[in-house]
C-alpha cells in the first residue's frame, strides 16, 4: 500500500444543464464518497465571477462538508488573501474549529497580495531532456503569465472584492499576521495586544499554496509551513516551486522538515478511451479560465466537440492538456507515481472535473481502490 496520501481539491463545478445549488450538492456528496474512499484530507478552492465555478466561499462550503462526514480533513486551497485580512480568517476558521475542532487546514494563498520586493532564495533548474525528468514527468514551457496582466476582468474583480482605495497587506506580514492571532502572541506598533475568540488556539494545520519559486515557496519554508505546489495550475513552474521550498525551509515548532503536497488534474474510468471522452470538456473550460472570460458551465463531450477552436486556442492551453492525466486506475496512478518522485512529494492532491457527478465520483474512487495496492 502506498504511504503517499492522496487529498480532493475540488472547485465546485457547475455542469451545463445544472446550477450552482446542484454543485454544492454534488460537492458535499462527493465528500462523503472521499472519505469511504480513504482520502486523506478534501481542500475547496476559492474563485470569483465565474459562471462555472460555485466555490467563491471556501468557509462557508467547509462547514457544509463538516456537518456531512466525520473524519476526513478539511480545508481551503487556498483562500485568497489579496483581498482579505488576517483577522477575518482567524476568525472565520476559529468559528469552524470551535464546531469541528482539530479537522480543519488553513491554506493561505497570496492571489494580488502585494509582494514585499525583498530577495528570494533561488536553486539551479532541473535539468530536463526534452521537457521530461528523469523519470519522464513532462514539464512544459511556462505559461506566460504577462499577457492576462492589465486585463479589464481582472481589474473589475479586484474592485468588487477588495474596499474602494484598499491596499493588499505585504503577505509575508498578512502570514506572520495569522501565525501571531491563532498564537495569542499579536501585539501592534502601539502595544496593542489581540485576542481572537474563537481562533486563539484553533487546532489549524497551516499551508501555503503557490505556482512558482516567488513569495509564495519562500514564506512556507522561512516559516516551516507546508507547502502545496500547483502541477495543474502551472506544470511548467512545479519543480522550481518545490525546489526553492525546500531551499528556504527553516525548521519550525510544527514542522521538523519540509512537506510538500502537489496538485495534479486527473481523469479516471474503466477504458483508457472512456476517460478521454469524459475529459473532452477540459481545454475548453481551461480556455474560459485562461481567456480571462471566466470559466463556463462544464460543457458535455458533445458539447465540448461542438465549440469554436482553434491553433490559437488549443496553444493558450496546451500546458494543462498536455499534463492531465487521463485513463485507466493503473495508467493515472503511473503518472501520479512519476509525479510524486520526480517533486519527492509527500502528498498528493487530486482534482477531476467530469459533466455527470456519477462519472466524477466513480473516477476518484477507480483511483483510490489501486491507489491503495500500490
Amino acid at each position: 500500500m502506498s504511504d503517499t496520501a492522496l487529498t480532493v481539491l475540488d472547485l465546485v463545478p457547475i455542469s451545463s444543464g445544472s446550477t450552482a445549488r446542484d454543485a454544492i450538492a454534488n460537492s458535499v456528496d462527493l465528500a462523503r464518497a472521499a472519505e469511504q474512499a480513504g482520502y486523506r484530507r478534501y481542500w475547496f478552492a476559492e474563485h470569483h465571477l465565474n459562471p462555472g465555478v460555485a466555490g467563491t466561499s471556501p468557509a462557508v462550503l467547509l462547514a457544509l462538508t463538516a456537518s456531512a462526514t466525520s473524519s476526513i480533513r478539511l480545508g481551503t486551497a487556498a483562500v485568497q488573501m489579496g483581498h482579505r485580512t488576517a483577522l477575518s480568517t482567524v476568525e472565520e476558521f476559529g468559528l469552524l474549529d470551535a464546531v469541528h475542532p482539530g479537522r480543519f487546514d488553513l491554506g493561505l494563498g497570496r492571489s494580488g497580495g502585494k509582494p514585499v520586493g525583498r530577495e528570494l532564495v533561488t536553486t539551479a533548474p532541473r535539468r530536463l531532456v526534452d521537457g521530461r525528468t528523469d523519470n519522464g514527468l513532462l514539464i512544459p514551457e511556462s505559461f506566460d503569465w504577462s499577457q492576462l496582466l492589465g486585463s479589464p476582468r481582472i481589474g473589475l474583480t479586484q474592485r468588487l472584492l477588495q474596499l474602494p482605495n484598499a491596499t493588499p497587506q505585504d503577505y509575508v506580514d498578512q502570514v506572520a499576521d495569522v501565525l501571531a492571532l491563532l498564537a495569542g502572541t499579536f501585539v501592534d506598533e502601539r502595544g496593542q495586544e489581540a485576542h481572537i475568540v474563537p481562533g486563539e488556539g484553533a487546532d489549524l494545520q497551516l499551508w501555503i499554496l503557490g505556482s512558482s519559486a516567488g513569495e509564495s515557496a519562500q514564506v512556507a519554508g522561512d516559516r516551516g509551513l507546508r507547502f502545496g505546489a500547483n502541477y495543474h495550475v502551472s506544470p511548467g513552474t512545479v519543480l522550481e516551486a518545490v525546489d526553492a521550498y525546500r531551499a528556504a525551509f527553516v525548521p519550525s515548532d510544527d514542522l521538523d522538515v519540509p512537506y510538500v503536497s502537489v496538485s495534479a488534474d486527473v481523469v479516471v474510468a474503466d477504458t483508457h478511451d472512456a476517460a478521454v471522452e469524459l475529459a473532452r470538456g477540459y481545454a475548453p473550460w481551461v480556455h474560459s479560465i485562461r481567456s480571462l472570460a471566466g470559466a463556463i458551465e462544464y460543457p458535455t463531450p458533445d458539447q465540448a466537440r461542438g465549440l469554436a477552436w482553434d491553433d490559437a486556442s488549443a496553444a493558450l492551453v496546451a500546458d494543462r492538456v498536455a499534463t492531465q492525466f487521463v485513463g485507466t486506475a493503473r495508467e493515472v496512478a503511473d503518472d501520479l507515481e512519476r509525479l510524486r518522485d520526480a517533486t519527492s512529494a509527500d502528498e498528493l492532491i487530486i482534482t477531476t472535473i467530469t459533466h455527470d457527478h456519477a462519472d466524477r465520483v466513480r473516477s476518484y474512487r477507480l483511483l483510490a481502490d489501486e491507489w491503495a495496492h500500490r
